[in-house]
């Protein structure tokens, strides 16, 4: 090792697609367990989604999981394991909580507007981006991000200080957070069948009566309808709506990655759960996934050509998608009234 510098060892990039996921699987694989990332994501209820629209806003955001860190939280209680969690306002502070975790030889999971990172491609704000710290020297920090970001990245430590000071939507205040094992649960990793349950109907219950119809499948609807209008919500369609597309299908804000994800996900629990209604969701995420591409396609093409055909054409996809998540969602709110048995 290289003087001044401090690694965790073990720390890898395993190519993951989603940011919160990614952080998860380094910070658990250091405590001996090893899930897939659809595995994370789904017992992490992480599927949602989201049409956000305000004033403040230079154009509308679509979002595709639950809100930042609430995947972390729900994937640590499915677990059983202890979420530590720091967050404060002075620079310092931050630094020695993330860095006193470091020096124990423990990763650490960190909450921080991208736009600020040296290595990262899309320079647009996005405050609900996570990445797991790994080490550290005296000019940079070493961390592992998806495998579009690079995977094992560095960035200064002054970008780093930077990105997680940030202020604004989805921003924490310099959260920093690690999980370990309840010491009375040390050695009791419960079957993965008896979280899938809990995990799928909770999440799909939530995306069938959400609180405002801005979400779940109400939001679906609702993008469906206002979709058609975006030439005219921007002075600057040859940007605002391409980059909407990217973000979709890139960035996976409200594209298919996370129908992927979740469909995936599905697929595992076939294998450990007996269950017809698992099948139906498993199927029809199947269906909806290349949907969102296709929707996000159509909106990068009325932003190159000012054509509204292709977002009246996107809409329709997202009516047809708010329909299909909804009856797959409807199957799984139900898997608990089934007694599923163990596949065989």
């Amino acid at each position: 090792m290289e003087l001044g510098k401090v690694i965790v060892d073990g720390a890898e990039a395993r190519g993951m697609q989603h940011c919160e996921t990614t952080a998860l699987g380094v910070l658990l694989r250091h405590r001996g367990i090893d899930l897939s990332e659809p595995m994370l994501f789904g017992l992490g209820a992480g599927l949602s989604f989201v049409y956000w629209d305000s004033k403040q806003m230079p154009f509308p955001f679509l979002g595709g999981r639950v809100k930042p860190f609430e995947l972390t939280k729900n994937l640590a209680s499915a677990l059983g394991l202890e979420l530590s969690v720091r967050e404060t306002t002075s620079a310092r502070k931050a630094w020695e909580n993330a860095a006193s975790l470091i020096d124990a030889g423990c990763p650490v999971g960190l909450q921080l507007d991208s736009y600020h990172l040296d290595y990262f491609g899309s320079k647009v704000h996005f405050g609900g981006h996570v990445v797991a710290m790994y080490g550290y020297d005296e000019h940079d920090a070493y961390l592992i991000d998806t495998d579009q970001q690079g995977g094992t990245v560095s960035t200064s430590r002054s970008s780093l200080a930077q990105a997680r000071a940030a202020r604004g939507p989805m921003t924490a205040r310099n959260r920093s957070f690690s999980v370990a094992a309840v010491p009375d649960r040390a050695g009791d990793p419960s079957p993965l069948r008896e979280r899938i349950v809990p995990a799928v109907t909770a999440c799909a219950r939530a995306f069938l009566d959400p609180p405002i119809a801005n979400l779940g499948h109400r939001g679906i609807d609702k993008a469906g309808t206002l979709v058609r209008g975006w030439l005219r919500r921007t002075e600057d369609p040859e940007v605002d709506l391409p980059q909407a597309a990217l973000l979709m299908e890139k960035g996976g804000t409200g594209g298919a990655l996370f129908r992927n994800l979740y469909r995936d996900f599905l697929g595992e629990c076939t294998g450990l759960v007996d269950s017809p209604r698992l099948r139906t969701g498993h199927r029809l995420y199947g269906e909806a996934a290349p949907l969102w591409t296709e929707a996000a396609d159509l909106i990068a093409k009325a932003g190159r050509t000012g054509e509204t055909r292709y977002l009246d054409q996107a809409g329709t996809v997202l009516g047809d998608l708010s329909r299909i998540e909804r009856e797959a969602m409807q199957a799984l709110s139900l898997l608990g009234d089934e007694d599923p048995r163990p596949a065989v």
